[in-house]
């Protein structure tokens, strides 16, 4: 089976920066393979090093802080102890008159107050921890951002377009570069539905690109479509390399020719005998030196005979080449080259 592909990609992947800058170095050109986890282009960091760098000077004075509010703590836990037991032995002392109510009322206030003083100490390193894990956030967002102004290769594949050069702005999530996966090329291949019998996925094909008309390629037939073109009445094929060719570029026309497996002991005729009349399809056989037309039912469409399955039993003499239009009943002769007159 013959018919005319494009070259698509299974897997397109659009590769640019999270946030609007400007594009400082690209490392690579198109055609070029990269290899997952290559550096690909880099965009301006612009103050992000310098805001990191206050941050995480930020980050140290707040777990400073942490540690400093924790002493307090530990000072105003040991105050509140030293006053509670004051507290409690001048209420022991007040009972049995040895002090006045005065002097016992002080000692519970000191003890509250005390208290107090440790329920605050607690909140400062509520409050220093949380300024600690808001500026670790801001460390590792701020990390992510810069880490975002290097462009990596996800995959490993081909790189087939630069959509900015160095000095561009992009936008956020704008590409820069486009990379194709090396194993995610194939053709877009239109074959005549009238000619798509027997087409199934695995069969080998042979594929010429327009660019390369002396050489040919191997792939298979990797998925069948399952809508048609009701328009030009063909069948989609999507046919894979089974090797990769050099400099292979996206939107390329390539010529594919699908090998269909063999079918022996099958009665066929030349694509060329085939005709319509009245509505039918057939054959123009002679016979006694007239031509009698034969209605046929075809089979396999291929573009080195169609398969007849039924009208003819093998043999019969049909035309291939008609000097003049002929019909039913007309007297025809055969020349010695195999052509024939009326």
């Amino acid at each position: 089976l013959f018919g005319i592909g494009v070259v698509e990609s299974r897997r397109s992947i659009l590769i640019g920066p999270t946030s609007a800058g400007r594009v400082m170095r690209v490392f690579v050109e198109q055609g070029e393979l990269v290899k997952a986890g290559q550096l690909l282009a880099e965009m301006d960091p612009i103050d992000l090093q310098e805001r990191l760098a206050a941050s995480r000077h930020a980050m140290v004075r707040a777990k400073a802080a942490v540690s400093a509010t924790q002493a307090q703590a530990l000072e105003a836990e040991s105050r509140f102890a030293t006053a509670d037991a004051s507290a409690k032995r001048f209420a022991s002392l007040k009972a049995q008159g040895f002090v006045s109510a005065e002097s016992e009322r002080a000692k519970r206030h000191e003890a509250r107050a005390a208290d107090a003083s440790v329920q605050a100490s607690r909140a400062n390193i509520d409050s220093a921890r949380a300024d600690g894990e808001r500026l670790m956030a801001e460390v590792r967002a701020l990390e992510e951002l810069l880490n975002n102004t290097r462009l990596m290769a996800p995959v490993a594949g081909l790189i087939v377009t630069r959509e900015l050069e160095p000095g561009s702005t992009a936008v956020a999530g704008q590409a820069v570069l486009r990379i194709v996966e090396a194993d995610s090329f194939w053709l877009r291949v239109r074959i005549e539905q009238g000619r798509s019998a027997g087409l199934a996925v695995g069969q080998p094909a042979s594929i010429v690109l327009r660019s390369r008309p002396g050489e040919t390629f191997s792939g298979k037939v990797a998925r069948l479509e399952q809508l048609s073109d009701a328009v030009t009445e063909e069948r989609i094929a999507m046919v894979a390399f089974d090797a990769l060719p050099v400099a292979l570029t996206l939107n390329e026309m390539a010529e594919v020719t699908v090998q269909l497996p063999d079918r022996p002991n099958v009665l066929s005729v030349p694509p060329a005998a085939l005709v319509r009349q009245d509505g039918k399809t057939g054959v123009f056989v002679i016979a006694d030196g007239r031509v009698r037309f034969r209605p046929v039912r075809v089979g396999v469409r291929a573009e080195s005979g169609i398969e007849v399955v039924d009208g003819l039993s093998g043999g019969e003499a049909v035309i291939v080449q008609r000097l003049k239009p002929i019909a039913d009943g007309d007297r025809v002769r055969v020349t010695s080259s195999g052509g024939e007159g009326k």
